[in-house]
């Protein structure tokens, strides 16, 4: 299947994306596809350094006639989502991606396919090793970790990097010239619990919520698709209320950019209350289909018998936790006052864990107002806090404030406008992207992100559009043409 990709144009981008998926690359363990990048670098005899945090910094010099131009730095993270679907049997930590062409869309095998930012770290990797492609003097920068912190970012020093203009290749849709992004940090909600053994006369049931559509918890979030954790927990407050339902364990999402697209808990329930709970679950999945009809037409939620939990949560604990996930934001806060359809604020329950005495809520929170970041993070802190959690903030990376009167973005908008006789999209995004911290380290460096029509991007169902690639390829080599000398 793999070999099809191959044959795709542009053939060397393409095949660097194959060679690229084939070395497995999960955030936080990014040793193999670090010494993959270095490899690729050393063999094409250009200066390949790899800094402190476990960046990988690769020059190449300016091609003939181009030495008089400004350099730029080409931008592009190697860690990727992994996700896959619940029948999918896949090992992230051992297996490279399997990829099949479907019409004009390159898919995974019920996995996330790396395009993100996969195909951007193929396009610099093709642009480095070609001989025939005009560009200016080059810093191809690959960090790590973007998908699950940004420390690799985080973690570039100053004075490192000599370009004045970045191009950034993380955007999805390649309509858009993105001047701007989102900041967020993470909220953790952990704690213990009180444990006790089932009552006589109960019998253990496994509640399943499946098939719902997730998506990228920035990008997607406007589109108001279901969230596994905010539903599960809306089945389990009213059946622990109505039919004595009882915690064992729970188990929800996956990681903190993706929407949460399933949810598994299994509980203890009276045995005469056996009638009346498959009565409001099959009411209440009725209710969840017709709400999410649009927006998650896949959506399954089952029970079935399963062993009785050994022990349970206690009563009181099992109450106000419920209460809390009830109480917790998520989803889209407020829209930007200024710049029309732009999510300003969001938040995504990404993961639920509780089993044998403890417990995890983890959520992503996402603005582009700091201020508003922070004030939205003391909301999901304040109603954990109420339940008794701990509650610690992390990971937290600035937005990017948009420039729209630089250089670049004029060059790049009048360079799409004579190309594809149509305006770019020139706007800021709801996702979080590397540009802001580290335009933090380098505040004089022009910024701007582009890429290809990529869909799905955090969830199973990611894809990345053939003709948009070479759309992208052309806009790409065309604009390393357009650099403009130095000052």
């Amino acid at each position: 299947m793999n070999n099809d990709i191959r044959n795709l144009e542009p053939h060397a981008l393409w095949n660097y994306f194959a060679d690229l998926n084939a070395v497995p690359r999960p955030s936080k363990k990014e040793e193999r596809v670090i010494q993959f990048i270095k490899d690729f670098g050393q063999r094409l005899g250009l200066d390949t350094t790899e800094d402190e945090t476990g960046n990988v910094l690769i020059r190449k010099p300016a091609s003939a006639g181009m030495d008089d131009r400004q350099t730029i730095l080409l931008q592009s993270h190697l860690d990727m989502v992994h996700q896959k679907n619940a029948g999918t049997t896949f090992d992230f930590d051992t297996q490279g991606i399997e990829m099949y062409v479907d019409g004009d869309w390159v898919r995974a095998n019920g996995t996330t396919l790396g395009a993100d930012n996969g195909i951007g770290v193929a396009a610099i990797m093709a642009l480095l090793a070609s001989t025939d492609i005009a560009h200016p003097p080059v810093e191809a920068l690959f960090t790590i970790d973007e998908e699950t912190g940004m420390t690799g970012a985080l973690g570039l020093k100053g004075g490192v990097l000599k370009a004045t203009i970045m191009l950034n290749l993380d955007t999805e849709d390649d309509r858009e010239l993105t001047i701007g992004c989102a900041g967020g940090v993470n909220v953790t909600a952990t704690g213990t619990y009180e444990q006790e053994s089932p009552a006589p006369g109960m019998n253990g049931y496994r509640i399943s919520i499946k098939g719902l559509t997730g998506g990228h918890s920035g990008m997607d979030i406007h589109l108001g698709r279901g969230n596994a954790n905010k539903l599960m927990n809306r089945l389990l407050h009213e059946a622990s209320s109505r039919c004595g339902l009882r915690i064992g364990s729970i188990d929800g999402g996956s990681l903190r950019n993706a929407i949460p697209r399933e949810s598994f808990a299994d509980v203890a329930l009276p045995a005469a209350k056996q009638a009346e709970f498959e009565k409001l679950i099959t009411s209440l999945t009725a209710t969840l289909k017709a709400e999410y009809a649009t927006t998650d037409p896949q959506l399954e939620v089952s029970i079935a018998p399963a062993a009785l939990p050994t022990t349970v949560s206690a009563p009181a604990f099992q109450a106000n936790l419920l209460r809390a996930v009830y109480a917790c934001p998520n989803g889209v806060y407020r829209l930007s006052p200024d710049i029309e359809n732009l999510v300003q604020t969001s938040s995504n329950m990404a993961r639920i864990i509780l089993k044998e005495g403890s417990y995890s809520v983890q959520n992503l929170t996402r603005s582009s107002v700091d201020s508003e970041k922070d004030d939205m993070a003391t909301a999901i802190k304040c109603a954990f806090e109420l339940a008794g959690a701990r509650v610690e903030f992390s990971g937290s990376y600035p937005g990017w404030t948009p420039k729209p009167g630089a250089g670049i973005v004029k060059m790049m908008s009048d360079l799409y406008r004579e190309l594809f006789q149509e305006e770019a999209n020139v706007n800021a995004c709801h996702a979080g992207l590397e540009c802001g911290i580290i335009g933090a380290n380098y505040p004089g460096m022009e910024m701007i992100s582009f890429g290809p029509n990529i869909r799905g991007a955090h969830s199973p169902d990611e894809r990345v559009q053939i003709s948009s690639v070479q759309k992208f390829w052309h806009y790409f080599t065309e604009t390393l043409k357009q650099i403009p000398v130095n000052p």
